[in-house]
């Protein structure tokens, strides 16, 4: 499905500008202030989470200021057991009243990857069926949508801002963890008592569909078992220039 990327407009511009604003208010601000913002101040927004090792922190920020937040769960129908059962007990324990459960439409299942086999043979394109275009269709009609990322989780990410304009969509991408490091996300875990992803324990640091994730060794980079051995490291959810793009660790 192609992401053909609108012509310029003005509202590009203004959105431009707002997003700029945001970042020099909120500049001095904790992620909590950046969340918060971010629902009451920038539109209709969406939080997307895919329940892994360290999403909980974020859907507690959610939980803690609105637990009425839009949740994106996509799921795959290629996920860990373990994730499927960890996704309802975190949505229960922290009272999330408002998460959405999306997968791939059907007729583009049975059309593309009919065996369930397409990972096999071509990995992005089983990711942009299973993943990308579903939540693309998901966040149509909103404004905007939270993410996880962090700054160290890659080099194309150092520089990165607590708001974004995602190019050739309208939206704007809100990341409040931005400057926060590995130690940050332990912490906070622990401070509330919050509940692990039952893999990590299994030497699962990142956790993404079963048949594309592996476990990773001492001394390994903490994504090293995703997609073991390919060169891809991302399932491409995030857009640049009105396309799909990879770059780094998933939200």
């Amino acid at each position: 499905m192609p992401l053909d990327r609108p012509q310029p407009s003005a509202d590009d511009s203004a959105l431009t500008e707002r997003v700029a604003g945001l970042n020099t208010r909120f500049r001095h601000h904790g992620a909590t202030d950046v969340l918060r913002g971010a629902l009451e101040k920038a539109g209709k927004i969406a939080l997307v989470s895919s329940f892994g090792a360290e999403s909980v922190v974020l859907l507690h920020m959610a939980a803690v200021i609105d637990r009425a937040t839009p949740v994106i769960f996509i799921d795959t129908e290629m996920l860990f057991t373990e994730t499927l059962v960890y996704q309802v007990e975190v949505s229960e324990r922290l009272g999330l009243k408002n998460v959405r459960i999306i997968r791939a439409d059907e007729a583009e299942v049975g059309r593309e990857d009919p065996y369930g086999a397409l990972h096999l043979r071509d990995t992005d394109a089983c990711c942009a069926l299973r993943k990308t275009r579903p939540l693309l269709r998901a966040l149509d009609g909103y404004d905007g949508w939270i993410t996880g990322r962090k700054r160290f989780q890659s080099g194309t990410r150092a520089a990165l801002d607590f708001f974004e304009v995602e190019d050739g969509t309208g939206r704007i991408k809100v990341n409040p963890l931005a400057h926060w490091a590995r130690e940050d996300v332990r912490a906070y875990m622990d401070e509330n008592r919050l509940p692990r992803h039952p893999l990590v324990a299994r030497g699962y640091p990142s956790i993404g569909c079963a048949p594309c994730t592996s476990p990773v060794r001492e001394g390994e980079d903490p994504r090293a078992g995703r997609w073991r051995n390919q060169d891809k490291d991302e399932c491409g959810i995030h857009i640049v220039d009105g396309k799909v793009v990879r770059d780094g660790a998933s939200t």
